[in-house]
């Protein structure tokens, strides 16, 4: 039995893990790849009687900030990063010379690259341990597969896919097979293309299952480390150099301010934007105009970060107070900063004064009927089209419909269809934005389509 514990923290919405490790003899404690809203390590160390000593990152995420600078501030922890991240705060440069003691057990740091060129991994000794008795492999090692290479620019995507096979197959592979792994990245993190909803593997388990683990060359190796990754999300372009300088200090979750309805109103005429955070159906049935309709649970770490430009000044409106902090939390752990405040009174205090907009929307027999009428947009990722669609529908993924020309005619309705409703209304509140007025939302998705048994293709 070792004298230390993990207690892993999973967000599924960003698909990652961050990790206390804490010895119940010397009650110290280490944080890995913390998000940036810290309460909850913290509340959990505090439980457990922890004094956090080093909160450790195993790269520059491009995913999400950093939340290692909000735990030193708090705690006065020691901040390790890989010495070839070359960051730009005090912290304590990691190598592969480097050991952290906590007493009743060590952290040895490996060099991992792939993918990204500074990636460390963190090996657990124990005091009386030849073996490493647990591995927290970032994104170096995932259940199913690996980080992927092509984040930082396409000049680097192969050269890194080729440090990829080398970490894999000359230095993990060498671990023993019953070393327990702890990946950063998993489902639900567009980082990977996971191929399993396990969060935690071992070496032998790779080993045997793993198809960028399997004996192959290098060339093999990189054309399947290649293969088959979707698009992502457009935020991740600032979280390396924000990860790298430092991100801003909060001091926890932002306690956002009210404004009414008139407030909002010059807010707007100032170039404020408005996320609106309610359930999809609440949106359509209206909601002030020119709002990016988004719910909480989307979740916003994807699609705002994908919809939304970077650095926009945001104003959030949400129908509960547990949505609303909900969606400051994911804001702010994608540097979405610049919260301005809320719609008090929700959206009933805007009608009383102002006109809403709202969103037509048609069922699947009646889609069914008008196909000849609409232009039918699939706002699904591509492999959610390859694998089935509505004859004569055009595919646009809808992480695009912010930024790309658009092919749509301005004369014809748009029917905005996606797997069940929640995408294609986000999709529809952008495409309002700019300039398509006559657009429908296909209610229940391609879902509801199946469930009647209609055709796809």
């Amino acid at each position: 039995m070792p004298d230390y514990f993990i207690e892993p923290f999973v967000d599924s919405g960003l698909g990652n893990s961050a990790y206390l490790i804490g010895s119940h003899e010397t009650k110290k404690g280490i944080l890995i790849d913390p998000l940036r809203d810290v309460d909850r390590y913290l509340s959990a160390a505090s439980e457990l009687g922890l004094t956090l000593i080093h909160v450790l990152d195993t790269h520059l995420h491009a995913d999400f900030v950093s939340g290692n600078r909000e735990i030193a501030h708090k705690t006065g922890a020691v901040i390790g990063a890989s010495a070839e991240a070359k960051v730009g705060f005090d912290h304590q440069p990691l190598t592969e010379d480097s050991v952290i003691d906590l007493g009743a057990f060590q952290i040895r740091v490996m060099s991992t690259p792939g993918h990204t060129p500074e990636h460390i991994s963190f090996l657990i000794f124990e005091p009386d341990g030849k073996a490493p008795s647990a591995f927290f492999s970032g994104g170096a090692l995932i259940v199913g597969g690996a980080a992927r290479t092509d984040l930082l620019t396409p000049e680097l995507t192969q050269p890194l896919a080729r440090h990829l096979y080398h970490t894999i197959h000359e230095k993990l592979l060498k671990l023993p097979d019953e070393l327990e792994v702890f990946p950063t990245h998993g489902a639900g993190s567009f980082c990977v293309a996971p191929a399993s909803l396990d969060r935690t593997t071992t070496i032998g388990r790779e080993r045997r299952t793993n198809h960028l683990a399997q004996p192959q060359s290098e060339e093999e190796f990189v054309k399947r480390a290649l293969a088959g990754l979707p698009s992502y999300p457009t935020y991740y372009k600032y979280m390396r150099e924000i990860n790298q300088r430092g991100a801003k200090i909060l001091g926890g979750v932002p306690a956002l301010k009210p404004f009414s309805a008139s407030e909002v109103k010059a807010m707007l005429d100032d170039g404020v934007v408005v996320l609106d955070v309610r359930h999809n159906k609440a949106f359509g049935e209206g909601h002030i105009p020119n709002s990016y309709g988004i719910r909480h649970d989307a979740p916003l770490t994807t699609w705002a970060g994908w919809l939304i430009p970077f650095r926009s000044r945001i104003l959030l409106v949400a129908d509960e107070p547990d949505h609303r902090l909900s969606a400051t939390r994911q804001l702010i752990r994608i540097g979405y900063d610049d919260l301005v405040g809320y719609l008090d009174g929700e959206i009933e205090a805007w009608a009383r004064e102002f006109p809403v907009e709202t969103v037509q929307s048609m069922d699947a027999k009646e889609l069914r009927e008008r196909l000849n009428e609409v232009v039918l947009v699939d706002v699904r990722q591509k492999l959610e089209w390859d694998a089935g669609h509505i004859s004569g529908a055009i595919h646009f993924e809808g992480g695009r419909v912010a930024w790309d020309e658009l092919p749509f005619p301005h004369d014809k309705p748009l029917a905005i269809q996606c797997a069940s409703g929640n995408r294609s209304m986000s999709a529809i509140s952008v495409l309002r934005r700019r300039g398509y007025r006559n657009v429908i939302q296909v209610e229940g998705g391609i879902n509801k389509w199946k469930m009647h048994g209609f055709e796809t293709v």
